[in-house]
């Protein structure tokens, strides 16, 4: 079902549907994942960040959630504007440090995200 995608529920330190049930991506392939995925950039306005939806080979359902400059530039802004201390990043080793053009300013950009 369109916009319906559930984690399977395993047990990982106490939570019942976790990251476990997952797994990371790094940013640079899902930047190219989804130029060719069903929908495209989607967004949560709950969450307040985007993901998008594609099949796979053999027709299941997936969705990518993750974080771009707009994401992190509104969680660097919360944290800013609420006078906390400062802000963590998941994985940052998970962006593209080629030197392919798309990549360098596509990692700037995550990183400058970080200071609204």
């Amino acid at each position: 079902q369109d916009h319906v995608c559930s984690l399977s529920k395993v047990p990982f330190r106490g939570a019942p549907c976790s990251d476990a049930a997952g797994r990371q991506v790094p940013y640079g392939i899902i930047m190219k994942q989804v130029n060719s995925s069903l929908s495209g950039v989607l967004w949560d306005e709950v969450q307040k960040s985007p993901f998008y939806e594609y099949k796979d080979s053999l027709g299941n359902f997936h969705q990518v959630w993750f974080d771009d400059p707009h994401s992190i530039s509104l969680k660097a802004a919360y944290v800013k504007n609420r006078g906390l201390r400062g802000i963590g990043m998941w994985n940052g080793n998970s962006l593209d440090y080629s030197r392919e053009a798309t990549a360098e300013r596509q990692t700037e950009a995550m990183w400058q995200a970080l200071t609204p």
